[in-house]
């Protein structure tokens, strides 16, 4: 069921706008999601709770986290398969990644024991916390299958430029979870385990929703021809892609972990004031995901269909609409971020300090964009080992900087040292990315 000879449709502003807008609609309800859950269990009047509930998700989101390779990694491969009109290999690999995303979530269900130890042995809480948070993570943990199943569900729809029905499948995970966090907390009193009770249906009523999305590829015998399925040279392909992701995420998420680390040695006032303005960072990567994600999509079906035209183009045009969306951000944080800073920080000691460190937040979505688009076209591309590789550079890089940055300007030399290694990351794949183009050509 190849299509060798379709010719690549043209690559379009409307085209891009399209894959981009419903991703960063669709980022805009996560926010929301995590202050409905403090909200509610807020209104049971006492700390732990909150606590609870916060530290329990973010522990969980650690672990689910190590997974999102596979959102990514199935977003080029599905991409290239339908560039070559490959539409027995794009239902194949649909089964594969359900099959990879179940198996995860058994895994972590089985060693929920160790995981949750060692996560309060990192993150030490009171007794009452723990108590409430420990419950709260062994309701929850059994969703796993669900929750990084639709990770893979996620990354084969936007191959597909089917961003529209990702919006559809967040704002139900969402909307399902908010409706049942009110009517487990408020309406029958079930406190931190309501929350969680909450979460784990509407993962996996996501699940379900997200199989009825992909419907359309069950009807056809393709997904559960075994022979393709388990082909050895596609699973072989398939893990060395998941692995250089996961190699370049954990890189990543080392360079943040050391930022927070350091920027502790600055005391409790500027680690708070750094916390804020991290949301600031959240926020662009919320808006530029979608641009990201549009390269993703676009470049993977040009280097299916090995045009290489397609592929600059879709390059260039997303790339084109990331900056428009990166100055409009910068201008924003320019002139709003006093207003937002007072808005998440209420001690006066905090909005003082995260107000001397706002420059470099007005700066960061343009010298950030170069890696989130450079993500997104090798990405689609699949050339992972690069961006594994370019990853290790742009941390050694960041390293560096810190050490002669920070003794010298303190937590002005931190922060650059965090958005050097964006730019690193950046330069460092625009210089792959003649290579890249070659070997769309041999």
């Amino acid at each position: 069921m190849t299509d060798a000879t379709a010719a690549p449709r043209e690559i379009t502003n409307k085209r891009v706008l399209n894959i981009a807008l419903p991703i960063v609609l669709s980022n805009v309800t996560i926010p929301i999601l995590g202050a409905v859950d403090t909200g509610v269990v807020g209104q049971m009047g006492e700390a732990a709770p909150i606590g609870a509930v916060g530290l329990g998700a973010i522990v969980l989101s650690a672990i689910y986290w190590v997974f999102g390779f596979l959102r990514m990694g199935t977003t080029g491969l599905a991409a290239q398969a339908l560039g070559q009109g490959n539409r027995a290999e794009l239902a194949a690999l649909l089964t594969r990644v359900l099959m990879i995303g179940l198996a995860a979530g058994a895994t972590i269900i089985l060693l929920q024991v160790p995981l949750i130890w060692a996560a309060f042995r990192l993150a030490p809480a009171s007794a009452e916390v723990e108590t409430l948070a420990r419950g709260y993570m062994q309701i929850r943990i059994w969703s796993a299958p669900a929750a990084i199943a639709v990770f893979g569900i996620t990354g084969w729809l936007i191959a597909q430029e089917r961003t529209r029905a990702v919006l559809v499948l967040q704002v139900w995970m969402n909307g399902v979870n908010v409706a049942l966090n009110v009517v487990f907390v408020l309406g029958f009193g079930w406190g931190v385990n309501g929350v969680a009770f909450a979460t784990f249906i509407a993962e996996w009523t996501g699940l379900a929703m997200g199989l009825y999305l992909c419907r359309a590829a069950f009807r056809v015998p393709d997904w559960r021809d075994w022979a393709r399925v388990f082909d050895r040279i596609k699973l072989k392909r398939m893990a060395q892609v998941n692995s250089d992701i996961l190699i370049r995420s954990l890189l990543l998420e080392a360079i943040f972990l050391s930022f927070m680390f350091l920027g502790a040695d600055f005391g409790d006032v500027t680690l708070a004031a750094n916390q804020v303005l991290l949301q600031f960072l959240y926020i662009t990567a919320y808006a530029l995901d979608g641009f990201a994600f549009s390269a993703e999509a676009l470049v993977g079906q040009a280097v299916g269909a090995r045009a290489v035209a397609s592929l600059r183009r879709a390059s260039v045009v997303a790339s084109l609409w990331g900056l428009a969306a990166s100055v409009l951000l910068a201008a924003g944080f320019w002139v709003f971020g006093v207003p937002i800073v007072e808005v998440m920080a209420k001690n006066l000691e905090v909005q003082e300090a995260a107000r001397a460190y706002l420059p470099w937040m007005a700066a960061a979505p343009v010298l950030a964009l170069a890696s989130f688009m450079f993500d997104g076209i090798f990405i689609g591309a699949t050339r992972t080992s690069d961006m594994r590789n370019m990853m290790l550079v742009s941390a050694l890089i960041y390293a560096a900087s810190a050490f002669l940055l920070v003794p010298a300007f303190g937590n002005h030399g931190l922060w650059a040292a965090l958005l050097i290694s964006f730019v690193a990351r950046g330069a460092t794949l625009a210089a792959r990315y003649p290579a890249l183009e070659r070997s769309v050509r041999d």
